[in-house]
C-alpha cells in the first residue's frame, strides 16, 4: 500500500498506467465482456464496479485533448432496450477530474471489440451493470499540471502541502 493510492489500484494497474504513452487507450470492462480474449494485457479487478475503478484511474490519467474520442463507450445494440444509466455517472467522474464536459462517443458493438483488441490494456471489473464498457485515450501531463500530493492539489510542483519538496519525496 501506498499513501494517497486508492486500494481499488493494483500494483499491475498501475504499472498499466504508468507503461502508456501518450494516445494510448486503456479499456474498462464490464464483467460480461470477453476482456482475456480481447487483451494485450489483462489486468483483473476483481469484486469492484467500472465507476470505482474509473474514479481511481482518472486521479493518474488525464485524457486526450486533442481527439474527440477520449472516452468512448460500447453503443446500444439495435432493438435492445437496456438503458445504461451508469453512463451518467462516467460523464460526472469524467467532468470531476478533467475540469471539463468530456463527451462520451458511442461506438457500434463490434467495432468496439476491435478497437479493444488494439488497446494498451484491458481491466477486467466485476461490473454487472450492462453496456458499462469503457475505452479511455492517454493525453499528455505538462509542466503546467498542478502536483498532486496526499494532503491535496497544490499550485506549485515543487512543494507539496506538507512542504516536503517533491524531488527529495520517496515513494
Amino acid at each position: 500500500m501506498l499513501k494517497g493510492v486508492p486500494s481499488v489500484m493494483s500494483a499491475e494497474l498501475m504499472h498499466a498506467l504508468m507503461s502508456m504513452g501518450h494516445g494510448d487507450e486503456i479499456v474498462l470492462a464490464d464483467g460480461n465482456f470477453p476482456a482475456a480474449a480481447c487483451a494485450q494485457r489483462l489486468v483483473v479487478i476483481p469484486g469492484h464496479g467500472v465507476p470505482l475503478v474509473l474514479e481511481a484511474i482518472l486521479r493518474f490519467l488525464l485524457l486526450d485533448t486533442y481527439v474527440e474520442d477520449s472516452a468512448v463507450v460500447m453503443g446500444v445494440v439495435p432493438g435492445d432496450p437496456t438503458v445504461p444509466v451508469i453512463w451518467d455517472e462516467y460523464r460526472c467522474l469524467l467532468a470531476a477530474a478533467e475540469g471539463r464536459e468530456v463527451a462520451l462517443t458511442q461506438m457500434e458493438r463490434m467495432a468496439f471489440y476491435e478497437r479493444a483488441r488494439r488497446a494498451f490494456a484491458i481491466v477486467a471489473t466485476s461490473e454487472a451493470a450492462l453496456y458499462a464498457n469503457l475505452i479511455l485515450k492517454k493525453g499528455v501531463v505538462t509542466e503546467r499540471e498542478p502536483a498532486r500530493c496526499a494532503g491535496g492539489t497544490v499550485a506549485s510542483s515543487d512543494t507539496c502541502a506538507s512542504g516536503i519538496s517533491q524531488s527529495r519525496r520517496r515513494s
